[in-house]
C-alpha cells in the first residue's frame, strides 16, 4: 500500500501522471519499486478522498483515467456527503451510504468496512457499537 499521493504513470505520449490519496497493491512490493519517483507498476485499487476544492468534472476525469489504465477498482470517498462511490471498468458506479458496507470484492478479498466507520472521529463510538452497548446494558433490566 502507498499513501500520500504516490505518483502513477497512467499513459505515455502524452504522459499522464496522477497521484491518488491511496494506492493498494495486491502483491507485496519492495519499497524501491514504489519510491522514489513514479511507481514501476499500477496498483489494483486507488482511493481518492474529495476535498472541498475538488471539482466533479476533474474527479470523474481522474477516475476514467485510472480505469482506462487498467486499475481494477477506484473508491471516491466524499466526507461531505459521507458516502463512497465504487468504480469498476464496464460497470455502473455504486454509491454506498453510511448505513452500507464497503467490500473489497475480488480486488481486496476479505475486506469489509461499514461506510460510517470511515467518517468516525477517533475516540467516538460508532452507531453500531453504541446500539450494541445500549442493548447489552438494558438486558439486565429485563430480568
Amino acid at each position: 500500500m502507498a499513501s500520500n499521493d504516490p505518483g502513477l504513470l497512467l499513459s505515455r505520449d502524452p504522459d499522464t501522471v496522477r497521484a491518488p490519496d491511496l494506492a493498494y497493491y495486491r502483491e507485496n512490493m519492495r519499497l524501491e519499486e514504489i519510491s522514489p519517483g513514479l511507481a514501476k507498476r499500477l496498483p489494483d485499487l486507488v482511493v481518492e478522498v474529495l476535498s472541498p476544492s475538488d471539482r466533479l468534472g476533474m474527479v470523474m476525469r481522474k477516475v476514467q483515467q485510472y480505469l482506462r489504465a487498467g486499475i481494477a477498482m477506484v473508491w471516491v470517498v466524499d466526507g461531505e456527503s459521507r458516502n463512497v462511490t465504487v468504480y469498476r471498468a464496464g460497470r455502473e458506479p455504486r454509491v454506498l451510504e453510511e448505513n452500507e458496507v464497503l467490500d473489497g470484492e475480488d480486488v481486496l478479498p476479505g475486506f469489509t468496512c461499514a461506510v460510517a466507520e470511515l467518517f468516525r472521529l477517533p475516540g467516538t463510538v460508532s452507531g453500531t457499537a453504541a446500539a450494541s452497548t445500549v442493548s447489552e446494558s438494558t438486558k439486565g433490566e429485563e430480568r
